[in-house]
């Protein structure tokens, strides 16, 4: 996801705060604050801001030490505020602020450590109260030692980190009994010793006298041991009841009432009787199943059986039979052209700038000048579709077999090239088509070359300006003298078309209010000086009291905003993200231009996939899906995953809709395994179905779901051996637990300021994704470069061959940013909004580079050019990926093999084997350096680099290489699988 920019003058306006009338004065309030530090710190500031009132000046107050050791105490007026927000520091520049949330606290007693906020005072010493009352306690042991921190009712608070759980339990149960006096009850949080806390998201627990089991969240209070003898399960699970059956041609949904266990209900068996199969028995994880793929005109019976863990099967359902239909008829448009997605080499373009087929629909739209595109003569919509089908034969001259473009649907903003600030989703933007060049025509004439069409799309966010066909705000305006030049008056019948933009000199306006309307297509239909019925936005037209840059009068409902009341609840989030591996981070805005969709909303939901169903439609191979970390997995794996797979496979059957390529956006841009250890928030996390149950209503289950899955935590994720040899042996990998999304190669991305780290880096994540075999892998992109760098890889000319090498033969599918072949715009920044021209950054115009005529007589094969596209195609590394291309599509090991670095010296070495049917392909490679491969099977192995032939006798092979960048792909000769020997000419690099 590209950083999304406003305009200067909304920057502006919308880093200016609203006035707020604060209530009539109230009696002064006190908050006494206790606070330990997580370490030995020399003094102790507490940074504050009273409710509605401001902060102290950095560092702020210091704290005095407290009676008790290792506390500081600070006792603070709060005047007519009742709480506040605070944050706490060494003075050196060492700060608590609980993660960027802050700690928000009230009146009274406060402490605070460990990023725990309770209300006693850690320095009083009680005497509990007479009586004898005791609560056992039974907790994960999901850490090496669990600590119990808890307070009787009443009573104080024990020493963080509490008391060891460390009494005898069982398997998987840490355990504790602890003395609570006359108390009934006691508040309660777990943590490791360490610093990672549970503490009920903030809320604590609540637990009472006796026996309590707390799990995944949950609190059984008067509950069974469960280190006890567990009785057997014999119990089955209800009879799943009302079951209905739905047909669309030859596909058939069902549904039925989901069914209850005493001890939870793991799946359904769903028997099918009828057609040429017999009798087939599938399974579901969920009470609804879509078979796909049946015959025309032919009647199936269906009965559902639930399963629960031991085994115990209920009662089967009532039956249901269905005739199925007719074919479905070819879509209108196009078909995707199919195949596994792993063969393909990805090009990565910003369509609006790559290259300019059509000059008459260009646009620079109300940034055009402010930016500096204008003088450059560089409009920011300038590439379009007549471009890219005019250097289809450039792009396939590289060897690439797939491009991933940006997003097509109408953009509302004023800076939206890139496509991210969708508006009409069922439109496809006009500033990209052309006569005899729409998007329809792009894809029929790609997949004529045999090339596929990624569509970038986005799910998350709409543009600020709400989603045409779902909800657009009304906002507060007026041509009062002062805001003319940005309103266009209201014409009936009209809409927006960006096509259509203002340009000269309105009569009516002032010089500066000229500047202002130049370049901003109508928009009469947004904004209203009246308040419009059923308006929602509060304090509607009043002045706030501020101006804006030029002086002019703000006034509320001017600009949309989340907190405004201006978008409905029901179907926008009203909220900013305030931590970024939070909750909240799925649930409220990224900025204030692109509006969060409320996904859990199911009219938001089908608003969505009947939008994008239109695109599958026209044929497109693939999605990559934009934000995807900013919805709930659960969201993506019960309403938008399953939709996709629904309509490919009504449009092409159930076998070949698994070709559709999705790969999503996880944005963890660290360079650890786990996101800040946050599951929820790190890239494999989202290839894995769901593993339990949760509640019906979307926003519940999400909230279920985060929770269960953050207190599990990374050490009880789900493993995979999708992309790993058994020695030296393909394994048919088992994809039963997969989401339906893959991903893009975060861990590798943000490691690849070299080969070797980005190798490392990516070999030790490969266990937690569930096949990393379909991972999308790149260098650099829109966003950022390796290690979240603001600049295009710059690390020179030899480390881009070293890092295309292992992109081409390592797992995952290699793909390359436009223009990265000849090292484009190499450390110039890449997105600076339009505050600077584009032509300066990375986002630059590619289009002079490929000027001139190009024929591609097949894959990295170019047969004719000139123009400076010849001299361009004369590049080192554009030599380089040409003949990576030829050798990855003539070795099928490279395209979908698992791996090994089992027996393999090397630093960047490891065997990969791809098994199927008649197809058998084993290679060794090495990147960069010698190795030496151990225990392979014997036999005449040649070289796809050099030809060079090598017969083995004694499961020992030895390449030789010394050059950055240049590789070996020995292939092993097998019966019907004979290696392809010598694969293109020498280049610079491979030779």
């Amino acid at each position: 996801m590209p950083r999304k920019w406003l305009t200067a003058v909304l920057a502006a306006l919308a880093a200016i705060p609203l006035l707020v009338v604060g209530p009539a004065a109230a009696a002064a309030s006190t908050v006494t604050v206790y606070y330990k530090p997580p370490s030995a710190w020399s003094r102790v500031n507490i940074h504050y801001a009273p409710t509605g009132g401001s902060w102290t000046t950095v560092p702020g107050m210091p704290m005095s030490a407290a009676s008790c050791a290792g506390w500081y105490r600070k006792d603070i007026d709060l005047g007519a505020a009742t709480g506040m927000q605070t944050t706490f520091n060494n003075g050196s520049g060492t700060w608590d602020n609980n993660s960027g949330r802050n700690y928000s606290v009230g009146a009274g007693v406060v402490t605070i450590t460990g990023g725990v906020v309770t209300s006693a005072d850690p320095c009083s010493v009680t005497t509990p109260p007479a009586g004898d009352n005791t609560a056992t306690v039974f907790y994960p042991s999901r850490w090496a030692t669990v600590y119990l921190h808890y307070a009787p009712d009443g009573e104080a608070w024990t020493t963080v980190p509490g008391v060891a759980m460390n009494e005898n339990a069982c398997t998987g149960w840490a355990k504790k009994t602890v003395e609570l006096g006359a108390a009934t009850s006691l508040q309660a949080t777990f943590n490791n010793g360490s610093g990672t806390w549970d503490n009920n998201n903030g809320a604590n627990y609540r637990l009472s006298a006796g026996t309590s089991t707390v799990k995944d969240g949950v609190v059984t209070a008067d509950a069974t041991d469960p280190c006890s003898a567990v009785p057997a399960d014999t119990t089955a699970p209800s009879t799943p009841g009302a079951l209905t059956a739905s047909v669309d041609h030859v596909t058939v949904t069902l549904g039925w009432t989901a069914s209850t266990d005493d001890r939870g209900v793991t799946g359904y068996q769903i028997t099918r009787s009828g057609g040429s199969g017999g009798t087939v028995v599938l399974t579901s994880g969920y009470n609804t199943y879509i078979d796909g793929s049946l015959a025309a005109k032919t009647t199936y019976t269906y009965a559902v059986r639930a399963v629960d863990a031991a085994g115990n099967q209920s009662a089967v359902s009532q039956s249901k039979s269905v005739t199925t239909g007719d074919a479905p008829p070819q879509a209108a448009g196009g078909a995707m052209l199919g195949g596994d997605p792993r063969k393909e080499s990805i090009y990565f373009v910003l369509t609006a700038r790559f290259y300019d087929g059509d000059t008459s629909n260009d646009r620079g739209g109300s940034q055009d000048i402010a930016s500096g595109n204008a003088a450059n003569h560089d409009p920011m919509f300038r590439g379009d579709f007549k471009g890219l089908v005019d250097k289809l034969d450039y792009i396939k001259g590289l060897g690439f077999s797939a491009i991933w473009i940006t997003p097509v649907v109408l953009n509302r903003s004023d800076y939206d090239y890139h496509g991210y600030h969708g508006w009409d989703f069922f439109r496809v933007d006009p500033r990209l088509e052309s006569p005899g060049s729409t998007y329809q025509d792009l894809i029929d004439k790609a997949h004529a070359k045999g090339l596929k069409i990624y569509q970038d799309v986005v799910y998350n966010h709409s543009s600020r300006w709400g989603a045409n066909g779902l909800f657009v705000p009304k906002v507060w305006g007026a041509k009062d003298g002062q805001w003319d030049g940005l309103y266009s008056t209201k014409v009936d019948g009209q809409r927006y078309d960006p096509l259509t933009e203002f340009h000269g000199t309105d009569p009516a306006l002032t010089a500066q209010q000229n500047a202002l309307a130049q370049g901003r297509p109508y928009n009469g239909d947004l904004w209203s000086t009246t308040e419009p019925a059923g308006n929602t936005c509060r304090s509607w037209g009043t002045p706030t009291g501020q101006y804006s840059a030029q002086g002019y009068a703000i006034h509320n409902c001017q600009w949309p905003s989340p907190t405004s009341g201006m978008f409905p609840s029901t179907l926008y989030h009203q909220c900013w993200i305030g931590n970024w591996e939070g909750e909240d981070s799925r649930s409220c805005w990224l900025h204030e231009d692109l509006a969060d969709f409320n996904t859990e909303n199911p009219v938001v939901q089908k608003y969505l996939i009947d939008a994008y169903n239109k695109y599958i439609d026209m044929g497109v191979d693939g999605f990559r899906v934009d934000t995807a970390v900013h919805i709930p997995r659960v969201t993506w794996n019960r309403r938008f995953l399953p939709a996709i797979q629904q309509h490919l496979t009504q449009k092409y059957g159930a076998a070949k809709a698994q070709d559709f390529y999705v790969f999503g956006e996880v944005g963890a841009f660290v360079n650890d395994k786990w996101n800040r250890g946050s599951v929820n928030h790190s890239a494999q996390f989202f290839t894995w179905k769901e593993r339990r149950e949760y509640a019906a209503d979307d926003v519940t289950a999400a909230l279920e779901q985060y929770n269960y899955e953050e207190q599990l935590g990374t050490g009880q994720q789900p493993t995979s051996t999708n992309a790993f040899l058994n020695g030296n042996l393909y394994h048919a990998p088992d994809r039963s637990q997969f989401s339906g999304m893959n991903i893009i190669d975060m861990r590798m991305h943000m490691n690849f300021s070299d080969a070797p780290n980005a190798f490392h880096n990516g070999k030790d994540s490969d266990d937690s994704v569930n096949d990393a075999t379909y991972n999308a892998v790149y260098v650099d992109s829109h966003d950022y470069g390796p290690n979240k760098s603001s600049t295009r890889y710059s690390g020179g000319t030899d480390a881009w061959a070293e890092n295309m090498s292992l992109m081409w033969t390592f797992r995952g599918i290699p793909t390359l940013y436009y223009g990265s072949e000849i090292e484009f715009q190499a450390g110039r920044q890449i997105d600076c909004g339009p505050t600077c021209p584009l032509a300066t950054t990375g986002r630059a115009y590619y289009g002079d580079k490929v000027e001139g005529s190009v024929t591609a007589s097949d894959y990295g094969v170019v047969s004719s050019a000139s123009g400076t596209v010849a001299t361009t195609l004369t590049q080192p590394l554009v030599k380089h990926v040409q003949r990576l291309n030829q050798i990855r599509r003539a070795v099928p090991a490279l395209q979908m093999g698992q791996y090994s670095t089992d027996g393999v010296s090397g630093d960047m070495a490891y065997k990969r084997r791809y098994t199927s049917g008649a197809t058998d392909s084993f290679a060794l490679v090495t990147v960069s350096s010698s190795a030496t491969f151990s225990g392979i099977p014997n036999g005449t192995y040649t070289d796809a680099v050099t030809g060079d032939v090598r017969t083995v006798t004694n499961g020992t092979l030895t390449a030789s290489v010394s050059a950055k960048g240049d590789l070996r792909v020995y292939v092993l000769a097998l019966p019907g699988n004979p290696a392809p020997g010598k694969v293109g000419t020498d280049g610079p690099y491979l030779r």
